[in-house]
């Protein structure tokens, strides 16, 4: 089965070469129950033997197959690249004319893609896998590109966070140690438990890394998430809690009404708990799988085979987009607030610019009175962000088997 699985993580992830990622201090570091296998090499690919005449075209000299094009996202900050290339002009250059539009959920992009209603999009990390094999809308979805690392947390409402602090003497603080486990959210949740009512939580879909992260943040503390079985999808067998999926920005609203009492999600909906008071992040993905790769830009594997120079010039313009986000000078990220008051506009992300640079510009708010420095809580570039190593399929093909998914749909 895992060897299954892996093979179709090939298929899946067939627009990058496979090997392992560099040596260094920032190198992404997965979870040690969970470790990345080694990764081997595929045949690289073949060479047309006659290959189009180029045009110019802007700056570009490609000949493009199709030069107008409309892209999907989901309004969260890691939409950043797509929405830099278009404002920056790093697709105009490339010759290419594009339409960037919010979708409402992580579903309907995903079939926005498939349709050809959209020729491509910002995609969770574990779809193009997901969607390979089988989960959900079955479809061979590739990705020549990860837009970002990192980016997500986990927030807890209020009462939560109190009762986490009753039982944990060194939260009692303005600024308490972190990382912070569940631990002490564990007699927390025993206690609902054991009343008969299992608490709420929200995550963005099965195949995100939220879903992944908050359920391995749980699992560390003896809490167990649930499973996925064939004749439950929403992921509840055997669960100590009730994980169910959230679209992004309503993630706050389910906070504040208590349909969930924590969650994980990617910014600016972490930030928008701590600026409205009614939730406290306890961590990041950062600390869970440091570097961990988020989001991508899927499109169709027949998408990409009829479009190779027009699939070429998009990813030449994200590349730029995601060099100029994590553009220094003096080790100050000199690009972002101009970034943040982009995504603010309501046609992208649509939330409060503050709210936005609060965890986007080199630091993160976990409470009022915690801010700390942060300055890799968004990667877009550096770290050799971009590139959609094997080795983290492979990961994520882990966190399916582990928890039942890839069991339902291989």
């Amino acid at each position: 089965m895992i060897r299954k699985a892996t093979l179709l993580s090939l298929t899946a992830l067939a627009l990058c070469s496979c090997q392992d990622k560099p040596d260094s201090s920032a190198t992404t570091d997965p979870p040690a129950t969970d470790p990345t296998p080694g990764t081997t090499s595929t045949a690289p690919a073949e060479t047309p033997a006659t290959p189009p005449a180029p045009v110019t075209t802007g700056t570009s000299e490609l000949a493009l197959e199709k030069d107008s094009l409309k892209f999907g996202f989901i309004k969260l900050t890691d939409c950043a690249p797509i929405v830099i290339a278009k404002e920056k002009g790093f697709f105009e250059a490339e010759g290419l004319s594009v339409e960037v539009i919010a979708q409402p959920n992580w579903k309907q992009l995903l079939d926005n893609v498939i349709t050809g209603e959209l020729d491509g999009a910002h995609m969770l990390s574990g779809q193009p896998i997901a969607a390979t094999i089988g989960f959900g809308t079955k479809a061979h979805i590739v990705t020549p590109y990860t837009l970002d690392l990192n980016g997500n947390g986990i927030t807890v409402s209020n009462e939560i966070w109190e009762g986490m602090q009753e039982n944990d003497e060194k939260l009692q603080s303005d600024t308490p140690p972190h990382p912070i486990t569940a631990d002490s959210l564990k007699p927390i949740v025993d206690a609902a438990k054991d009343s008969g009512k299992k608490l709420p939580m929200g995550m963005v879909f099965p195949v995100s890394t939220h879903n992944y992260e908050i359920r391995y943040w749980l699992a560390a503390a003896g809490i167990n998430p649930g499973m996925y079985t064939s004749t439950d999808l929403k992921g509840f067998t055997g669960g100590d809690i009730e994980l169910s999926t959230t679209p992004p920005p309503q993630m706050p609203a389910t906070l504040e009404s208590g349909k969930n009492v924590a969650y994980c999600v990617g910014e600016p909906w972490n930030q928008q708990a701590v600026a409205k008071g009614i939730g406290v992040p306890v961590v990041t993905n950062y600390d869970i799988w440091k570097n961990n790769p988020e989001k991508v830009f899927g499109i169709t594997k027949a998408w990409a085979d009829e479009n190779p120079n027009t699939l070429l010039a998009v990813t030449k313009a994200l590349i730029k987009a995601g060099k100029w986000l994590d553009a220094t000078e003096d080790g100050k990220l000199i690009n972002r607030e101009e970034a943040c008051r982009i995504l603010s506009q309501k046609n992208y992300v649509g939330a409060d610019f503050d709210i936005i640079k609060n965890s986007m510009t080199g630091y993160f708010f976990f409470q009022k009175t915690d801010k700390r420095e942060m300055p890799d809580f968004n990667v877009f570039f550096k770290y050799k962000a971009s590139y959609p190593y094997y080795s983290d399929g492979v990961w994520f093909l882990t966190q399916m088997r582990r928890w039942g998914l890839s069991l339902i749909h291989i």
